[in-house]
């Protein structure tokens, strides 16, 4: 039978370790804030800052949430005072940005020890070496969380990412080879991907397209991360993955919702908490 990995309890642990040190902070005087920055009214960008800050009110977290203005210059004097404001522990940037805006310039200007979701190179080049400041980006910390919570080992298994993307392929691949597990990247443009999909005993699917990774392309003796959200036109959410999340023929799969998701909005609120504790050393 196939196994649920279902982000709701990976998140609840996360949330309830945040808890204690909230508390631990707050006995110190601190109580870490978290800043979202977001241009415009994107309805998925609404609803994710919605989470964000219930999520962060869950675990005593506290949220500035600021509406970024419409020009590049505008934007990093924005930037610029949250990084100097000591109140402010976290930055959560949304992107993408505008095409008139420089996005690299503006999220290059976050702080690294404020730049909780991964976003700058000199986080992203601690990811990469395992030698540096910052943190991961959330969701590709996230497949690796739940690998955790439900005590599945990566050191020496086959791991298969497909998506190759900053915000979780490239960065869950370094997160697994640091956990000792073999690593083959992929993407759409993969020859024989269904081949390389199927020699995984861990599946981290984060393409990008709606099932695009089909029964196929599944063993019955992997496990599966389906990082994908879209909507469909029944209005249902879809992940990457095209199959019956309830009787898929693996075995053990996150379902969409349900899965990563919920993990994700966690880990930026741990991680905020985090970088709370280290302004204080």
């Amino acid at each position: 039978m196939c196994e649920r990995l279902a982000g709701a309890p990976v998140a609840s642990a996360i949330n309830e370790s945040g808890k204690a040190d909230v508390a631990a902070l707050a006995a110190r005087g601190v109580t870490p804030k978290l800043a979202i920055a977001r241009f415009g009214e994107r309805e998925d960008d609404v609803a994710y800052e919605r989470a964000a800050v219930k999520r962060c009110e869950t675990v005593g977290v506290l949220t500035q949430c600021v509406s970024l203005p419409g020009s590049t210059e505008g934007m990093l004097e924005v930037i610029d005072a949250l990084n100097a404001d000591p109140s402010v522990h976290g930055i959560l940037l949304f992107r993408p940005l505008p095409k008139s805006i420089d996005e690299t310039a503006v999220c290059e200007r976050v702080s690294v020890e404020k730049d909780v979701d991964g976003i700058t190179s000199r986080s992203l080049t601690g990811v990469f070496t395992g030698r540096g400041e910052g943190f991961a980006p959330c969701t590709a910390q996230a497949c690796v969380e739940v690998l955790d919570h439900y005590g599945i080992q990566t050191e020496g298994r086959r791991a298969v990412i497909v998506g190759r993307s900053l915000v979780v392929g490239k960065p869950a691949a370094m997160l697994l080879l640091a956990r000792n597990a073999t690593v083959t990247l992929c993407h759409k443009s993969t020859a024989d991907l269904r081949a390389e999909c199927r020699g995984a005993e861990i599946l981290i699917v984060a393409a990008g397209q709606m099932g695009l990774i089909g029964e196929s392309c599944l063993t019955p003796e992997q496990y599966v991360i389906d990082v994908g959200i879209h909507v469909a036109a029944d209005g249902s959410m879809r992940g990457d993955v095209a199959v019956d999340y309830a009787a898929a023929p693996v075995r053990g799969i996150t379902p969409v919702p349900g899965g990563v998701g919920t993990v994700t909005t966690s880990l930026l609120v741990r991680n905020t908490v985090t970088a709370a504790m280290r302004a204080l050393q």
